[in-house]
């Protein structure tokens, strides 16, 4: 048996009939659903029902009630059929033929398939952009619409779609729902469980066009690119100095501080960043990582490096 919830009301034909529990009256509804082809509403969503089963399973959501347990990775559902399709990824139903990867139905496998083929099929009217899915079209039409309903009751900040306000919610409660099944990480967004998920399949998608280097996240790559196109958009406001990285700027700050905190054990020089420190212990050890593609000469700092490769493009 379904449990009333507090968080949704719906539409009776003359009257709104709210679906309460004792605990908490603090959902009224405001507004009734006057579609009479959509009869449930939920007050905290908006998403409108058709019929009252779907209605019900729905509001479990908003009160975490899951409880379709998945008997593999102990996952839990608030639909049966969201399981269903869970299941789906254990048994290897809809597998992606280039990269082995698993998913619940058809359909996101197709999606997926996308992003090793390159296809967008969905062209935003305004201008132009095209995505590989109608739900990342929807979310980016909102760009030019300006339109944001849904208030966050905590900081008040704005968004366009309930689903934007739902993901926001967890920064204030901590609710990290999505879990590493192996190695228990929790997260509070999907897409963070995904790029986590390569640090133990070693996947990396993110491939260099001009070398043959290759990342698990984009950000990495974009990092990286700035080797090639010797892009340094981080700059010192006390000495103009620029770095490719912010946590370098960061470290080369503290030269115009006068702090130096990291210590040789060897012969006792003072350096200001831990960065320092690495590069001269080479010294002491003789250590040199960074060699020549050309004539296998190898120097100990990447700068020295990269000054020798110029003579042989002279």
């Amino acid at each position: 048996m379904i449990n009333d919830v507090s968080c949704c009301i719906h539409y009776t034909g003359e009257s709104c009939a709210e679906v309460m529990t004792e605990a908490d009256s603090s959902h009224h509804a405001e507004h009734p659903c006057d579609d009479r082809s959509t009869p449930y509403l939920c007050v905290v969503c908006g998403k409108q029902f058709t019929k009252k089963q779907p209605f019900m399973e729905h509001s479990r959501l908003h009160v975490g009630e899951n409880w379709y347990l998945c008997t593999q990775c102990d996952k839990r559902f608030p639909y049966k059929s969201a399981l269903c399709k869970h299941m789906n990824i254990h048994a290897g139903k809809y597998k992606c033929a280039e990269c082995g990867k698993c998913y619940g139905s058809s359909y996101c496998l197709a999606v997926h398939r996308r992003s090793h083929s390159g296809e967008k099929p969905f062209e935003c009217q305004d201008c132009g952009r095209c995505y590989g899915n109608s739900h990342d079209l929807t979310r980016h039409r909102q760009c030019h619409s300006g339109e944001k309903p849904f208030e966050c009751t905590v900081c008040q900040k704005r968004f366009a779609m309930a689903f934007n306000l739902r993901r926001h919610n967890r920064i204030h409660s901590g609710e990290k729902p999505y879990k590493c099944y192996l190695c228990d990480k929790a997260f509070r967004l999907s897409d963070h469980l995904h790029c986590h998920m390569r640090v133990h399949t070693k996947e990396k998608p993110y491939r260099c066009q001009m070398c043959d280097m290759a990342f698990s996240q984009s950000g990495n790559l974009t990092t990286h690119i700035r080797i090639h196109m010797d892009d340094k958009p981080y700059v010192c406001h006390a000495c103009g100095k620029m770095f490719k990285l912010g946590n370098h700027l960061k470290q080369h700050m503290i030269v115009h501080m006068e702090e130096k905190p990291y210590s040789c054990h060897v012969c006792k020089r003072d350096l200001s960043c831990s960065r320092n420190l690495i590069t001269h212990m080479r010294v002491h050890t003789e250590e040199k990582p960074h060699q020549c593609y050309v004539c296998d000469k190898a120097f100990r700092q990447f700068a020295t490096l990269k000054d020798h490769v110029q003579m042989h493009l002279i």
